[in-house]
């Protein structure tokens, strides 16, 4: 009888209704209902997602394709640069991969005026809420791929992907229970927010890393694009802040107490995360600027001036550092493993 009830209950909550008023903020309009019919195959959507990723990396990445497009500068890398490297293509492909596809129902869903129950370009298989189902989990795996696959990790970037996953994971499940989660389909909406920043104002650090690594001696190019990533993070986590905050409160009447304790605390791990990204790339473009200050002799500082006799010496050794320096210091979307310092030649 009361699994009867139960079935009941969650049929009427699922109902389906596009005609939704524009008045005020579309999410405070969404009907609770159930994500996607493909929520309680989330563990095999992710196994799935896994082998992928196994087989791009070990297949075709590690394979050939890396070694064809980068020849030496890969085969000399050690494995600990290796690993990062590849990371990165993973990673930024990935995130490539899931703005295509999710872009129009996140959009829509999240601002429009659509639900997770209505039809995606006018399928009459897949819903809106199975694309971000599916996104969702590629976005999951990807940081548990780097969790396991990295051999070097810094505590931020280890805190900012557990928190993903925790909090990706908890708001897919708590949608299997609407009966008594009834803040579990603005959860996931919140969690949507917080994936799309994190994919637009991330995906340039992952092409800036590639390139350290493939022109180490191009430090004006360095200079400039690091100072971009810089920018344009600081910019993503402010813009990430007042949108995700202004949501939480306008539906702070619906959320239940433990998603008003844990929801500004999530967002000060991932905050705190990009800040530290942002601050890392200041002081790599810094590092650059002062490289390109010492090649040209302008260094201001007269006393680590090199004397005229030391000039070729001081160029060869700045480029050789920058080359040849500490490989292991693969920086990672949050700067979790910066090279920040010119070291000596070997």
């Amino acid at each position: 009888m009361a699994k009867d009830l139960d079935l009941l209950v969650r049929e009427i909550l699922v109902v389906n209704s596009t005609d939704i008023p524009h008045k005020g903020p579309h999410v405070t309009k969404v009907p609770l209902q159930t994500i996607s019919k493909l929520a309680p195959f989330s563990a095999l959507i992710i196994s799935i997602i896994f082998v992928v990723y196994f087989v791009v990396r070990f297949y075709v990445l590690e394979g050939f394709l890396l070694r064809r497009l980068y020849g030496e500068t890969y085969t000399r890398m050690d494995e600990t640069t290796r690993r990062g490297f590849v990371n990165h293509h993973i990673a930024g492909s990935t995130k490539l991969l899931i703005l295509v596809l999710a872009a129009y129902p996140f959009v829509d869903v999240a601002f429009g005026t659509a639900n997770f129950h209505t039809p995606f370009a006018g399928s009459h298989y897949v819903t809106m809420g199975d694309v971000l189902i599916i996104v969702a989990q590629m976005l999951i795996a990807m940081y548990v791929f780097e969790l396991f696959y990295r051999p070097k990790i810094s505590p931020v970037s280890v805190g900012h992907h557990i928190g993903t996953i925790m909090i990706g994971q908890s708001a897919i499940a708590i949608s299997l229970n609407l009966v008594r989660e009834r803040d579990a389909t603005i959860e996931f909406i919140l969690c949507t927010v917080w994936g799309a920043f994190d994919i637009v104002s991330e995906f340039l650090p992952h092409i800036s890393i590639i390139l350290y690594r493939v022109y180490p001696n191009e430090h004006k190019f360095l200079y400039k694009i690091f100072r971009i990533c810089c920018v344009s993070t600081l910019i993503g986590t402010t813009a990430e802040t007042a949108l995700t905050m202004y949501l939480f409160g306008v539906l702070w009447y619906d959320w239940t107490i433990a998603f008003k304790i844990t929801t500004p605390m999530l967002h000060v791990l991932f905050a705190s995360a990009q800040l530290w990204g942002s601050y890392n790339f200041y002081k790599m473009f810094k590092k650059q600027e002062r490289i390109i200050l010492r090649l040209d002799g302008k260094s201001g500082d007269e006393e680590a001036a090199p004397k005229p006799e030391q000039d070729n010496t001081r160029q060869e050794q700045i480029f050789i550092s920058s080359m040849d320096g500490d490989r292991s210091g693969q920086p990672s979307r949050d700067g979790s493993e910066v090279e920040l310092t010119v070291n000596p030649t070997r």
